[in-house]
């Protein structure tokens, strides 16, 4: 769990801190900053695509070096965004996210198939919503001691750079499943093309609703971390550089405890349904959130811890447990980076779809107006999407199968 977390949190710091930084300095449309997050995002999702096959396919003795070559390539992307002028820079953002988006699948391929796995992936994620807003605090400690704009993501990076070469040290030396591992979750295997194909035309109706609710969830969370500056500041809150980190150990704390929790419940079965519960859950806490705040009875910190936690529940479930257990539960042959950089790839493709309006609606100064009505709209769409995945694989061809 320590090399994992450590490995994943040291990866934000080549991604994120870029985005603690306004870059109001050139004459864009819609602003620079969102032309930045939008190339960068761009190359993230085009990555998830390419991870469809490649993290599917990865043979485990390849996943460390390979892990390293892309954080460095991403690290190089960077350097030429603070040596390029704007706007020719952008396209460097772009770079800096095609190799960063296949990071997670090859750490996750360290953990997946264990009778812990959830506990063990849980620990990973918290690595995101901690990171995210850890790296944030960084960019604005680094802008606060005179490092500029353009050369503060590099930095940045190279900080992040020693602690990253041991956790994957780390990882390298994590054993495999064992035989109790492999009786109780089944066989993990690389898949080859016809391995994919059989997935989707089995699961494919099922697979699809959970692909439509992480899509929604993840262009709320994205928007929610990529414009935290700008949200704690519409939302009337002098934000400092430890709040970033303050409000999202909150969120990581309670995520960790409900979705660890799954790995003590030994029927997959039970513990898929349960966690399509914890999604559903998540969701309905985030609708109340925007609710109750529109409302004005609730503050800026609790309004992003709520929401945070909301959102966090549903998208972290899908990486700790559903995917996991349902390969368990039909004992397919396939593994959970297949699966997970499906979603993944619909998710981000999503969250491109909304930058990309974003960009062609002109500049506005109505972020939060913008942030609260995609929130409410893609959450009450979630909703209906896990209900309807529930029901499809509550279906006689899905009773669990035995080893």
């Amino acid at each position: 769990m320590v090399a994992s977390f450590g490995t994943y949190a040291c990866m934000y710091g080549f991604r994120k801190p870029f985005s603690a930084a306004a870059f109001t300095g050139a004459d864009f449309p819609a602003g620079f900053k969102v032309w930045l997050v939008s190339a960068q995002v761009l190359g993230y999702t085009l990555s998830k695509f390419i991870g469809i096959r490649v993290i599917a396919s990865m043979p485990p003795g390849r996943r460390a070096l390979a892990l390293l070559s892309l954080v460095g390539a991403a690290e190089l992307a960077l350097v030429l965004f603070a040596v390029l002028p704007a706007p020719y820079n952008v396209v460097c953002l772009f770079l800096n996210g095609l190799p960063l988006g296949m990071v997670f699948g090859l750490v996750l391929g360290f953990l997946e198939g264990r009778r812990m796995t959830e506990a063990l992936v849980a620990g990973l994620c918290t690595s995101f919503i901690l990171a995210d807003g850890f790296s944030k605090t960084v960019g604005t400690a680094l802008l606060d001691r005179g490092v500029t704009e353009r050369w503060m993501p590099a930095a940045a990076g190279l900080l992040f750079l020693t602690p990253l070469l041991g956790f994957v040290w780390m990882l390298r030396r994590i054993p495999p499943p064992d035989a109790a591992d492999t009786q109780a979750r089944s066989v993990r295997t690389p898949m080859t093309r016809e391995d994919r194909a059989r997935w989707i035309r089995r699961h494919g109706p099922g697979l699809g609703l959970i692909s439509l609710a992480y899509l929604l969830v993840t262009v709320v969370r994205s928007l929610r971390a990529d414009f935290a500056p700008e949200l704690w500041r519409a939302l009337g809150a002098t934000v400092q550089a430890k709040d970033f980190t303050r409000s999202e150990l909150w969120v990581a704390l309670g995520v960790l405890a409900v979705n660890g929790a799954a790995s003590f419940v030994r029927g997959n079965r039970r513990s898929f349904f349960l966690s399509l519960g914890i999604s559903l859950a998540g969701l309905l806490l985030g609708i109340a959130t925007l609710f109750v705040h529109k409302g004005g009875s609730m503050d800026a910190f609790a309004f992003m811890v709520l929401l945070g936690l909301g959102l966090y529940l549903p998208y972290v479930a899908v990486h700790t447990t559903v995917f996991e257990r349902l390969i368990a539960m039909t004992r397919d042959q396939g593994n959970i980076g297949f699966l997970m950089y499906l979603a993944d790839a619909c998710g981000y493709l999503g969250y491109v779809g909304v930058m990309t309006f974003r960009l062609g609606s002109g500049p506005s100064s109505d972020l939060l107006g913008f942030f609260r009505t995609t929130s409410l709209t893609a959450l009450i769409l979630a909703v209906v999407a896990i209900v309807l995945a529930a029901r499809f694989f509550s279906g006689p061809r899905y009773k669990e199968v035995r080893p």
